[in-house]
């Protein structure tokens, strides 16, 4: 018999919460097979078996919170059929020894006729094919899997149809009925009549939460403000993206460029790559660039390493699969721990201008927006231009008016002048 523990996630992690339960009692698991997976501040973590063998008790639900080293579950030996048939041998002994079979041994109470109907919704609910993203947004929006029509043909619930089925104006019963419970839970009238959908916070947005609330409170945050004309860059891309597509097996954005002119002008400015320790200044002396990226979970920010040892061709790569493991919830704690600055684009959804918030301990922020055509005074002429607006958020405590001003006009150069990036190394 083995016992399944939390193991330990990061240094700065102690607990976790119980997305999902990849195996139940009875179930099969071979040695190394994912059990559950667990949600963090930071990513999800599948917990595997270290002991081949059947499933015999899970010692925490889903939606529980759980701390490292806390035992969650049972291994034992057997197989599944086993473990499936204990409930009938056990019945069986019973009538034996009593002469009266196990299910009219005692008269139902009360409590079970009440608890029958939710036991067969937990069933009902169980046996809904469904994705784990759904499975995870259902729990957390209180929806019976079972009470939703998937549009899949195959039956298959997905994170589409728990929006669609919670987007559903909720049904009225009758005042009175419902009286008690909005009293006992504390619900208001227009979350009874459906006017106002109570929603409980992931783990993950509400440590998000409470880390941009820190930031707000505990650092002088200022935000200077440019514009960038993208002209040079967009041609240069146009001229040579094929040719990049072809050579590298990568497609050339453009945060490779920014990436690239962030690195260059940290290097000139060394307070904006630094980390402020009680009263001490910590210069970092190496460039490990976080790039934002949006999930349905919220903001995730994983670290490109060592941006001033990648050429453009490694960045884009290394982006991409990022961006594919947080999508998919395959980020490691090591893919977003130890960044030194970093970089959001806002402008892929849109945003004109904003302010963005630091990240962590890093003192600068460099918020990218979309591209829009402009006039612009070019010498005494007026043209339609491809113009950016961006945003360095620092903090005031360790980075001078000037630097960041002069960091911020420095990647605005290289930008529209992107073969200079090549004289930045």
């Amino acid at each position: 018999m083995a016992e399944i523990k939390v193991p330990e996630l990061a240094e700065s992690i102690t607990e976790g919460t119980i997305a999902q339960w990849l195996k139940q009692p009875g179930d099969t698991v071979e040695k190394g097979e994912f059990i559950v997976e667990l949600e963090t501040d930071k990513v999800n973590v599948e917990v595997i078996s270290e002991e081949a063998g059947v499933v015999q008790e899970l010692m925490a639900a889903e939606g529980d919170t759980v701390e490292v080293g806390q035992v969650i579950a049972i291994v034992g030996e057997g197989s599944g059929e086993a473990a499936a048939s204990e409930p009938a041998e056990q019945k069986e002994e019973e009538t034996k020894s009593t002469g009266v079979p196990a299910e009219t041994s005692a008269p139902a109470t009360q409590e079970a006729v009440e608890e029958a109907p939710a036991a067969e919704e937990q069933s009902s609910s169980d046996r809904t094919i469904a994705s784990p993203a759904a499975r995870k947004l259902a729990r957390e929006k209180g929806i019976d899997l079972a009470a939703i029509s998937p549009v899949d043909p195959m039956g298959r619930v997905r994170v589409q149809d728990v929006e669609a089925h919670s987007s559903k104006p909720a049904a009225s019963a009758p005042a009175k009925a419902e009286a008690p419970k909005a009293a006992a839970s504390g619900a208001s009238s227009d979350e009874e009549s459906g006017r106002i959908v109570r929603e409980k916070m992931s783990r993950r947005r509400q440590t998000i939460a409470k880390r941009l609330l820190e930031v707000k409170q505990s650092t002088a945050m200022l935000t200077t403000f440019n514009e960038i004309d993208m002209t040079n860059v967009m041609a240069l891309r146009s001229r040579k993206k094929d040719d990049f597509l072809k050579n590298n097996d990568v497609k050339l954005g453009f945060m490779s460029f920014f990436t690239k002119a962030v690195t260059a002008a940290l290097k000139k400015y060394p307070y904006v790559n630094a980390e402020l320790d009680g009263t001490d200044v910590l210069l970092k002396q190496f460039y490990d660039v976080g790039i934002a990226v949006s999930t349905e979970e919220g903001l995730v920010v994983p670290i490109v390493r060592d941006t001033d040892k990648k050429n453009f061709a490694e960045i884009e790569a290394s982006i991409g699969e990022l961006a594919t493991k947080a999508r998919d919830k395959k980020l490691s704690i090591a893919d977003m721990t130890g960044g030194s600055f970093t970089i959001t684009n806002g402008g892929v959804f849109g945003s004109l201008m904003s302010t963005p918030i630091l990240n962590g301990t890093q003192v600068g922020i460099l918020g990218m927006h979309t591209i829009q055509k402009r006039p612009i005074a070019v010498g005494d002429n007026i043209e339609i231009r491809p113009m950016m607006y961006v945003a360095l958020s620092y903090d005031h405590r360790v980075i001078d008016g000037s630097d960041s001003v002069g960091f911020l006009k420095m990647v605005k150069d290289l930008i529209e002048n992107p073969e200079d990036l090549l004289l930045q190394g």
